[in-house]
C-alpha cells in the first residue's frame, strides 16, 4: 500500500506557482500570474467556487494572459478562482498491469477493478514519431483473422491503415473481430468521441473477456471536453509505444481519427485559429500526421532492447458519403492503405461490408509470394468485371455467352461474394483464407484459373 502511494506522488512537481482566473469565454479560461512559469502543454489545476478542483492544460497565450482549457466541465468557475501550476510535461507512466483495463486519458481506471500501478518510465503524450532512417523496413505480414482483409488487403506488421466508414455499417464489430482474432501480442484500443452507450456495448458484448485479456482500452466519450478527447488519442499511442518498447507486436485500433480532428478543431477555434476547409483549423493538419506517424515499425538501431512494431488501424468517419472531405483525404494520404466499408453492401447483409475494389494495401504485392499474388489478382479481375457489368446483368440486358470473361465473372462472383462474408465469432487465418480462395478459383500451378466445359456451360452460354 505504501509503495503504491509512493509511486503516485513520485511524479509530482515541487513548484507551487499559482494564478487567478480573469475571464471565461465558452470553454476557454484566461488566467493571470502564470505566464512566466508555464508553457504550452503545461498541466494546471483549477479550483471552482465550490472548492472542487480539476485539471486543465495551457493551450496558448494572449498578451500577459495564459489561456487554459479544462479536462472537465468548468461549471462553478468564475473570475478570481485559483489556478495552480502542476507540471511542465504531459506524460503517462504505463505499466504491464494495464492489460485488461479500461482507462481515461490520464491512465486512471474507468472500470471497477481497483487502481492501476504507475510504471517507472514516463512516456510523453506529445512524443515525436521515430526518425524515418532508423525504422526497420516493413516485411512480415500480420494475420488479422479477417479473411477479406488477409487476402485482398494483406497487412504487414508495422503498417498503418485506415478503415473508412459511415455510421451503421459494422465498423465496431469489425474492430472487435480484429482485436480478438489478430496474431498481435497486445491490443491498444482508443475509443475517441464515442457515445457512452456504445463504449460498454463494445467492451462487454463485442470485445468480450477473450479480447479484453490482452487489451488496454482508452476511452473519452463524446460528452467529454475536446481537450480530454485529444488527450485520450495521445494516451492511446503512448501506451502502444510502451508495449512496443517491451518488444511486443502491438495492434493499435483507434475509433476514430475524425473525432480526434474534431476535438482539435474545437480547441483551435476557441483560441482564435482561423478556420479553413470545412471549419478545420490549420493545426488539425499539423497534428494528424504527428499522431499517425507514431504507429509503425520499431527502430533497428537500439542495441540493448529489441523494439516491436505498432500496426495501426484507424477508423475515419465518412461524412455524407464524401470520401474526399478534408480529414478523409488527408488521412488517406498519410496511411499505408485503406479499407472502405460500403453502405450498399451492409444493407444487403454481407458483413464485413468491405468494398474490395475500393480498398488498397500499399504493401501488396511485396508481402505475398507470386502464387498468392496471382490468386488475389485473378479474384480482383473477376470482381471488377462483374462490377462493371452489374447493372446490365441485373436488368437482364446482358446475354450470357456473348463475352467469356463476363460469363466467368458471373460464375465466380456467386462464390466470391460469400467468401468475403464472415461471422463475427469465426476466426479465419491467412492460410485458410488463401486456401479457400484458391479452391474457389481452381487455380493451377502456373497461376491460371481452370474452367471446365461443364462449368462454362452452366453459366448459360
Amino acid at each position: 500500500m505504501l509503495r503504491g502511494l509512493c509511486e503516485e506522488i513520485s511524479h509530482l512537481e515541487h513548484t507551487h506557482a499559482f494564478g487567478f482566473v480573469t475571464a471565461i469565454v465558452g470553454s476557454l479560461v484566461e488566467v493571470s500570474g502564470l505566464q512566466r512559469v508555464v508553457s504550452v502543454g503545461s498541466v494546471c489545476r483549477l479550483k471552482n467556487r465550490s472548492g472542487e478542483t480539476f485539471p486543465c492544460e495551457v493551450v496558448g497565450f494572449k498578451g500577459d494572459q495564459t489561456l487554459v482549457m479544462g479536462y472537465d466541465s468548468i461549471e462553478g468557475l468564475g473570475p478570481g478562482c485559483k489556478v495552480t501550476y502542476e507540471g511542465h510535461h504531459n506524460v503517462i507512466y504505463p505499466h504491464d498491469t494495464w492489460l485488461g483495463r479500461t482507462l481515461d486519458g490520464f491512465g486512471k481506471p474507468l472500470d471497477d477493478l481497483g487502481r492501476v500501478p504507475s510504471g517507472p518510465k514516463a512516456y510523453d503524450l506529445n512524443a515525436s514519431p521515430p526518425a524515418a532512417h532508423k525504422r526497420r523496413l516493413i516485411e512480415k505480414r500480420i494475420d488479422l483473422g479477417v479473411r477479406a482483409m488477409n487476402t485482398f488487403t494483406t497487412c504487414c506488421s508495422g503498417q498503418r491503415m485506415g478503415i473508412f466508414a459511415g455510421s451503421g455499417v459494422g465498423k465496431s464489430i469489425l474492430l472487435s473481430m480484429l482485436a480478438r482474432f489478430s496474431k498481435a501480442d497486445v491490443i491498444v484500443i482508443g475509443l475517441i468521441g464515442e457515445r457512452g452507450r456504445e463504449v460498454r456495448e463494445f467492451i462487454d458484448k463485442h470485445l468480450g473477456a477473450e479480447g479484453m485479456a490482452r487489451s488496454v482500452v482508452v476511452v473519452a466519450t463524446s460528452d467529454e471536453p475536446a481537450l480530454m478527447r485529444r488527450r485520450a488519442a495521445y494516451t492511446t499511442l503512448s501506451t502502444a509505444e510502451y508495449f512496443r518498447d517491451q518488444g511486443k507486436e502491438v495492434l493499435c485500433l483507434m475509433d476514430s481519427v475524425t473525432r480526434f480532428a474534431m476535438a482539435l478543431r474545437e480547441i483551435g477555434l476557441s483560441i482564435g485559429e482561423p478556420p479553413t476547409t470545412k471549419g478545420y483549423t490549420p493545426n488539425v493538419f499539423v497534428e494528424l500526421p504527428r499522431l499517425l506517424e507514431r504507429a509503425g515499425p520499431g527502430s533497428d538501431q537500439i542495441q540493448e532492447n529489441y523494439q516491436g512494431n505498432i500496426t495501426g488501424l484507424f477508423t475515419v468517419l465518412v461524412e455524407g458519403g464524401d470520401d474526399n472531405e478534408p480529414v478523409s483525404d488527408t488521412t488517406r494520404g498519410i496511411l499505408d492503405g485503406h479499407i472502405m466499408l460500403d453502405r450498399k453492401i451492409a444493407e444487403r447483409g454481407r458483413f464485413p461490408a468491405i468494398n474490395i475494389l475500393r480498398s488498397v494495401s500499399r504493401t501488396m504485392p511485396d508481402c505475398n509470394n507470386d502464387e498468392e499474388s496471382a490468386v488475389i489478382q485473378q479474384a480482383r479481375d473477376y470482381l471488377s468485371t462483374y462490377d462493371d457489368m452489374e447493372e446490365l446483368i441485373r436488368l437482364g440486358a446482358y446475354r450470357r455467352g456473348s463475352n467469356p470473361n463476363v460469363d466467368k465473372a458471373i460464375q465466380y462472383y456467386d462464390k466470391l461474394d460469400p467468401f468475403l462474408a464472415q461471422s463475427k465469432e469465426h476466426q479465419i487465418t491467412f492460410e485458410e483464407g488463401f486456401e479457400d480462395l484458391s479452391t474457389i478459383l481452381g487455380m493451377t500451378g502456373n497461376g491460371e484459373a481452370e474452367m471446365s466445359d461443364e462449368n462454362y456451360q452452366a453459366t448459360g452460354s
